[in-house]
């Protein structure tokens, strides 16, 4: 039994799992539907695999060592996920303008309505504009290819094991949320979720924007 390997799934597991801008833009698509939050989660694998073949192509390591090149990505991710919180807040309030007057116990549909197309856009671009996401691929990878192992083999199947991970967890936090839907989307609850939701990104989008800016 390959000891590393079942460690590497424990910690990629953790990894994928950890509540961030992705988890936070597939529970608020799942919302508008669940073909919506279906495809953000397939758009956020899709930038994992973005993400993996830079780092066994060893590209990512440029991107590390060119600040220059490493900052812009990240003011571009961060702006990225900024406009995903600001339209979430921005939709919110149209949305409770709009009902004020139906009511308080109508059911609503939550989240931000996309399409299916705009919703895999949404997820890809999430992920793949993640500046952490190199540096945590260049230092995490490396530390699970034995030695003396071929480690373009060894790495494309740790950097699959992430993807797959994706593939798993997001469109089961899709299911979860639209399994919830009834309760999820009525007026207060839909309003508590995609504010905080819209709130999350927001203030992750300026942490990302304002890092570059600050050095």
């Amino acid at each position: 039994m390959d000891a590393q390997l079942l460690a590497f799934v424990a910690v990629a597991a953790g990894m994928v799992a950890l509540p961030g801008a992705d988890f936070t833009v597939v529970v608020r698509n799942a919302l508008a539907s669940r073909r919506d939050g279906l495809a953000t989660a397939v758009g956020v694998a899709g930038g994992l695999v973005v993400h993996t073949a830079l780092a066994v192509a060893g590209l990512a390591a440029v991107l590390v060592t060119m600040p220059v090149l490493f900052r812009g990505v990240q003011l571009l991710g961060g702006a990225y996920v900024l406009y995903l919180g600001l339209s979430g807040l921005y939709a919110m309030r149209r949305r409770a303008a709009a009902g004020s007057g139906a009511g308080s116990e109508g059911e609503v549909t939550g989240g931000t309505p996309a399409g299916p197309g705009r919703a895999l856009r949404q997820g890809f671009l999430t992920n793949a504009l993640n500046p952490k996401a190199p540096v945590l691929f260049l230092s995490l990878l490396p530390q699970f290819v034995p030695d003396g192992a071929a480690p373009l083999p060894r790495t494309l199947l740790l950097a699959s094991v992430v993807v797959l991970l994706a593939l798993v967890w997001f469109p089961a936090v899709a299911l979860l949320v639209d399994r919830l839907g009834r309760w999820l989307r009525r007026p207060r609850a839909a309003r508590v979720i995609e504010g905080g939701s819209g709130s999350a990104l927001t203030a992750l989008g300026l942490v990302l924007v304002a890092g570059p800016l600050l050095h």
